[in-house]
């Protein structure tokens, strides 16, 4: 996380509350677009993928309200929120009592947002730029995935590690607006909501969104 990168993050965004955990104070941005271009004219890179960080997706919120209304989930326990983006999950879980966050994330800017988002709630969490989804599932207690079905591979990769993450024992939670990517096998629904959302970012103004519980066993 670099100071440059703490500073496209500020320029970008102004501080909010989502609609369903307002607890939450976030780094978000008002329009997906402006934001994409200027993240790739500064990358460099015109096949860069959206801002995902700066914005609080109806699958994260979603699972950030499970976790603030169920602290039992994860409180003293060891956290690992995976594509954590803009940190929504990981912080409702350290304000729900965690003894040890951790966001993952593969976009650089994404660790920068949880940098200055995480003390705006007052709270730690330690980010880092990785992509786990090819290694074993590390030593925690409990995985947060928020909005990790919006495209075909990344939600059978991301199903299959749950999968086996769940297998050894750790409790795994999703959040998916029902994108209809996730394989179904082994997902028990918790609980719905339908979370506000903008016509800019899903073309509705509202996503019925799940909370999954990851059942172990082997994943197509």
């Amino acid at each position: 996380m670099t100071a440059r990168g703490r500073a496209f993050v500020r320029h970008w965004t102004r501080i909010e509350r989502p609609a369903l955990v307002p607890e939450i104070r976030l780094h978000l941005a008002g329009a997906l677009m402006p934001l994409w271009e200027a993240t790739a004219r500064d990358a460099g890179d015109p096949e860069l993928p959206p801002p995902y960080w700066a914005f609080a997706w109806a699958g994260g919120q979603a699972l950030a309200r499970h976790v603030l209304d169920h602290p039992e989930l994860v409180r003293g326990r060891r956290v690992l929120d995976l594509a954590t983006g803009s940190g929504l999950c990981a912080i409702a879980a350290a304000l729900a009592g965690a003894r040890e966050v951790r966001g993952v994330d593969i976009d650089p800017l994404a660790i920068a947002a949880v940098g200055i988002n995480a003390p705006l709630n007052d709270v730690h969490v330690a980010a880092a730029c990785r992509d786990l989804l090819d290694e074993p599932a590390p030593d925690v207690d409990v995985i947060l995935a928020g909005d990790i079905g919006y495209e075909w591979n990344l939600a059978t990769r991301g199903a299959r590690w749950l999968r086996s993450a769940a297998a050894q024992g750790i409790e795994v939670r999703i959040g998916d607006p029902e994108r209809h990517h996730l394989p179904p096998e082994g997902l028990e629904v918790l609980e719905a909501h339908d979370v506000p959302t903008s016509l800019d970012l899903e073309q509705t103004t509202s996503k019925h969104t799940t909370v999954l519980r990851v059942m172990g066993g082997a994943a197509g």
